[in-house]
């Protein structure tokens, strides 16, 4: 279960990576902030993933 939250969460990093540039390239100051945003939740779910997996070993 772990390995298909972490593709999620890479998954979730570039939708936002993807949102964050559209929303430059078209001046959607919204759409930007939303890639952001879902870049940071990705990345704190990737941290979480990597705290447990230290506490599973």
């Amino acid at each position: 279960m772990s390995g298909i939250d972490k593709l999620k969460n890479k998954a979730q990093e570039a939708t936002g990576t993807g949102k964050e540039h559209v929303g430059r390239a078209t001046g959607d100051e919204q759409l930007e902030a939303e890639g952001h945003r879902d870049q940071a939740a990705g990345n704190l779910k990737q941290a979480g993933e990597k705290v447990k997996d230290v506490f599973k070993q």
